[in-house]
């Protein structure tokens, strides 16, 4: 059925038997009282914090080990789908990478598919960050996530430099001459915001 179809059964039903089925979804369903608790009671950074200590379970889960990405990706995606402002969208999906990003210094380097997670979510939380025209809020943190990679294998380094470098060009800065945009082949570093 279509949303079409949907409204037009719904319509037919008396404000009771709506009010029990939506009452029904909330008992049944976790998606649908977790989307009404916030609908009524809109705590973002009390969602938020919820939805952060899942990211970090997927990486550093609470019995055995081992991670779990999709878990991580899925509360990135479970909390944008709540109409959670795009503030706090961008940090959990800045989080995500940094909880990765110290899952790797704690064990040493992962595999290629964890690397290509954290670029892909990188990647979007910036584009998403520029498109709603707060990126210069998440710098810093943007720029720490570059560094703490230093040392980290399979090209991510460099991968999520060339990223921070795009979406922040400004950084730039030319060690031998102090200009800011770098000609190919010189010698660039970070500049500290």
């Amino acid at each position: 059925m279509g949303i079409l179809d949907i409204k037009r059964e719904l319509r037919k039903l008396d404000k009771e038997k709506l009010i029990d089925l939506v009452a029904d979804l909330y008992k049944k369903n976790k998606s649908v009282k977790e989307f009404f608790d916030f609908y009524v009671n809109p705590n973002e950074r009390d969602l938020f914090e919820k939805y952060q200590d899942k990211v970090f379970e997927s990486f550093y889960p609470k019995r055995g080990f081992g991670h779990k990405l999709k878990d991580g990706k899925q509360a990135i995606t479970d909390f944008k789908k709540l109409g959670t402002s795009v503030d706090l969208v961008v940090d959990l999906m800045l989080f995500y990478v940094e909880t990765g990003i110290k899952f790797t210094i704690d064990f040493g380097d992962i595999d290629e598919n964890f690397y290509l997670s954290i670029e892909r979510t990188f990647v979007q939380a910036l584009t998403l960050a520029r498109k709603e025209n707060c990126l210069d809020k998440f710098a810093d943190r943007a720029n720490t996530a570059v560094s703490d990679t230093r040392d980290i294998g399979w090209g991510f380094h460099d991968y999520l430099a060339d990223v921070y470098f795009d979406f922040y060009p400004s950084s730039f800065v030319d060690v031998e001459n102090d200009e800011q945009q770098p000609e190919k082949g010189k010698i660039i570093k970070l500049k500290r915001l």
